[in-house]
Formats: structure tokens, C-alpha cells, sequence
């Protein structure tokens, strides 16, 4: 059996750690079942956003009746589109392999391994073990236990990328961040898309404003039915019937189509690693176990990113594998802060935000609250954007930002100045000191800052 000094299991966020140990000349394995890159590069934020860039052109041209302009677009080449996601995968993947193989001290174990005993890991018909051991295992489809399901070919984020033909029409199980840019994405494009969403809103941790003007946008060009718990799935010739039910009427809603795409939310690969065999617990939903400074319940083990459930974004994952490094390797330990995480959804209007929501800052604050039209300054007057918004939610003792949310578009580039600030202690003050260029969207947060109001 061959030790290591390190042991890095997931090749997404877990490629940090491997460079750095190389770096400083330890002896490393690296475990992953492949492809490189992990969920972000292969099935997850890169490829899914080269869809959706096309996807945001389609409906800008859609749109552009509200400016004057009549355009039309006479042909969308799906299969053109699918191609163009490959290519920077397998560039990634080229140089990713070339790194691998002239990395000294490094052997790479590609496929699924699993912990037999403390510290060990048997994979490939080997055992290996390591001194030091980071998680960073990442999570897969969830897929709910809906009759019939597992007798129909249905899709998810892992082999959605694989379709060459256009589907005629979907239904997407789901509601969350990723059933949204795949409901935005296939409309698009000219598929007749159906969302069934069991909660009672889309993005349920979203602000419900910015749901509902989400909700309302998407109606437009697609059926979406809320509080609807999916029941069963059946396969009738070349076509699937997915049947629900409104949680509320208990009314039976029946919706045919060429695919189905599964977006439901995300399990942990902690038992397909079978963690508990070193003594690495879970939670109640199988996501690993961390305290503040990511270590594990076993000594020299630590884990990250959608292995633990906490955040499951790649900035987070990055940043969480750069805690873990210097936890492992320096006396002062350094606690993860999840305080200001931002996050973008790239549906169509476009989501972002950062830091908590109003319902999640009245617990423990007494707090302001500010709102904003994109229409409340000149550029957005300009772009005839009567629908985007704002909220800005502000400790009324302190004057820091606790919260800002956006939809509309740039939603993701537009919140990048409020992150900043909150990265700096969160004045509100740091945003009005700086001037800002008129007319410019980045005035609608000074606009969204100026119409503070009490809350109860």
C-alpha cells in the first residue's frame, strides 16, 4: 500500500490543493472519477452558461419591439450551439492532462474510489493511503422517487450537454437555479417548455418579489404550475406523460412532451465514497460534516464545496478549498465566512444577490429596506426596463448592508459593486462616497439606497 502526504479526492475546486502540495514538493494522489474539471467545467456553470449567452441574444431580438426596432430571426442552429459547448471542455481537459503528466510527485487514480478503513482509500484494485486527506467529493443529481421515473430516458445537468436534436417540447421537474437557465435556455430556442415546481415559488430562496417577477416573465413563453408534487411518469410511444398534482385544489395536472429533464435539487457522493468507513460523519442529508474551520468529525481530514451542502457555488468551492489548505498546514486555523455570499442565476430576466434576505435579517435586526426600479434612472428609462428591480436591505443601528437583490439585466455585473463593499465592512457610505457615471446602471443602487424605509 503507497502513502501520500496528501490525498485529494474531486478534481473541481480539489485541483487548488493538488497544485499547491505539488508546489511546495509533497507527495500527492489525486482521485477523481472524471472527466477533469469536475461539475462546474463539464456539466455545470461553464457549459450550461455558453447555452445561455445565445439564448439571451434570442430573446433580446424577441424584445426589441419595445425600442422600435422589428427584427426577426430565421434560423437557430441548435446542434451548431451544442457543438460550441465542447470545445472549451476538451481545451480544459488537454491542458489539465498535460499538467498531470509533467507534475512531479503526483500520481492521478482516475475512477471511483471508496475509504475501506481510516485513512484509506481503495481504488482501481489498490489501496492508498494519505496523512492528510482533503474531501472535495461534489454531489450529483438528486432524483425524487417518482413512479415510473427510472423507466424513462430522462434528462439532468450530467447528460443534458449530449443532445444534438432540438426537443420539441419538456418538462422540466424542478424549480431552482438550474431548472430556471434550462427552462430559459430550451424556450429559447423553440422548445414548448412545461416547469413543475412542488414549492409555492421558483428560486425559493430568492426574495419573493424577485420570484414573482421571475414568475411572471417566464409565463410569457412557458407553462409553469407551483405547489404541483410530481406523481408519476409514464412512457407512451415516443412521447412521456409526467402527472401531477396541486398541493392546494388537489386538481390532477397532465403534461405530455418529447423530454423530461430532472432538476430537483442535489444529493452528496459522500456514500459513494462511504465516508463513515474512516469516520468522516454526515448530515440527516448525507452531506459531510464541517465545523467552522471545514474540518471533519476524523483529525486531518477536511471537506469542501458541494460536498458539505453549504454553499454549492464554484466561487464558494474555491475559497473554501483555500481555507482548508492553510487549516491544514498552518498554526493559526482560519474560520470560512459565509456572511456576504453572492450568487447569480442566469435565467431570462437574469438574478443576483448577496448576503441575506429580508425575512433572514428581521430575526435579528432591526433593519431598513430600499427598492428601485431600473426605469428610476435614466439608462434604464433608456433600455424601456419597466420590470428589473432592486432591494437593498440595511441594519437601520449600523447603516451596513446586510442584503442586496437584483433581476433584471446585468443583474450579476451590477451586484459585483455591492459585494465589494460588503467585503469591506458593508457602509453604505463606501457606495455613496464613489461617484458614479450618469447615465449608467450602477446608478440604480445609489437610487436603491436612497429610498430606504423602516420595517416592523
Amino acid at each position: 500500500m503507497k502513502t501520500y502526504d496528501v490525498i485529494v479526492v474531486g478534481s473541481g475546486s480539489g485541483g487548488e490543493i493538488v497544485d499547491a502540495a505539488v508546489s511546495h514538493g509533497m507527495t500527492v494522489a489525486w482521485v477523481d472519477k472524471g472527466p477533469l474539471g469536475g461539475t462546474c467545467l463539464n456539466v455545470g456553470c461553464i457549459p450550461s452558461k455558453i447555452l445561455i449567452y445565445p439564448a439571451d441574444r434570442i430573446m433580446e431580438i424577441r424584445e426589441a419591439k419595445k425600442l422600435g426596432i422589428t427584427a426577426e430571426i430565421t434560423d437557430i442552429d441548435f446542434h451548431a450551439i451544442m457543438e460550441r459547448v465542447q470545445q472549451p471542455i476538451r481545451e480544459s481537459h488537454k491542458g489539465m492532462e498535460q499538467g498531470i503528466k509533467h507534475a512531479k510527485n503526483l500520481d492521478y487514480y482516475k475512477g471511483e474510489g471508496h475509504f475501506i478503513k481510516d485513512y484509506t482509500i481503495e481504488i482501481l484494485g489498490q489501496e492508498i493511503k494519505g496523512k492528510k486527506i482533503f474531501l472535495g467529493s461534489g454531489a450529483r443529481p438528486l432524483i425524487p422517487p417518482i413512479t415510473g421515473l427510472d423507466a424513462v430516458p430522462y434528462l439532468t445537468n450530467e447528460n443534458v450537454f449530449d443532445v444534438k436534436e432540438k426537443p420539441v417540447s419538456m418538462v422540466i421537474i424542478g424549480g431552482g437555479y438550474v431548472a430556471v437557465e434550462f427552462a430559459h435556455f430550451f424556450s429559447a430556442v423553440g422548445t414548448k417548455v412545461s416547469v413543475f415546481q412542488r414549492g409555492n415559488r421558483l428560486i425559493p430562496n430568492a426574495e419573493p418579489e424577485i420570484s414573482e417577477i421571475l414568475q411572471k416573465q417566464l409565463m410569457k413563453r412557458m407553462n409553469i404550475y407551483l405547489n404541483t408534487e410530481v406523481s408519476e411518469v409514464k412512457k407512451q410511444g415516443d412521447e412521456i406523460t409526467v402527472v401531477g398534482k396541486d398541493k392546494r385544489t388537489g386538481k390532477e395536472i397532465t403534461q405530455t412532451s418529447q423530454k423530461v429533464f430532472v432538476a430537483a435539487g442535489r444529493k452528496s457522493n459522500a456514500d459513494v465514497l462511504k465516508v463513515e468507513n474512516t469516520g468522516v460523519t454526515t448530515d440527516p442529508r448525507g452531506y459531510i460534516q464541517v465545523n467552522e474551520y471545514l474540518e471533519t468529525s476524523k483529525e486531518n481530514i477536511w471537506a469542501f464545496g458541494d460536498a458539505i451542502g453549504k454553499e454549492m457555488f464554484k466561487h464558494v468551492a474555491n475559497e473554501e478549498a483555500t481555507i482548508v489548505w492553510r487549516n491544514a498546514f498552518h498554526d493559526h486555523k482560519t474560520k470560512m465566512d459565509y456572511h456576504a455570499i453572492p450568487y447569480a442565476v442566469f435565467t431570462y430576466p437574469e438574478i443576483a444577490a448577496v448576503g441575506m434576505t429580508e425575512e433572514e435579517a428581521k430575526k435579528n435586526n432591526k433593519i431598513l429596506i430600499g427598492s428601485a426600479r431600473y426605469s428610476d434612472v435614466a439608462k434604464g428609462e433608456a433600455m424601456m426596463e419597466h420590470d428589473g428591480f432592486t432591494k437593498a436591505i440595511i441594519d437601520k443601528q449600523t447603516e451596513k448592508i446586510l442584503g442586496f437583490h437584483i433581476i433584471g439585466p446585468y443583474a450579476s455585473i451590477l451586484i459585483q459593486e455591492v459585494i465589494n463593499a460588503m467585503a469591506l465592512g458593508g457602509d453604505i457610505q463606501f457606495l455613496a462616497h464613489g461617484m458614479h457615471i450618469h447615465p449608467a446602471l450602477p446608478e440604480l443602487i445609489l437610487r436603491t439606497l436612497g429610498n430606504l424605509q423602516e420595517v416592523s
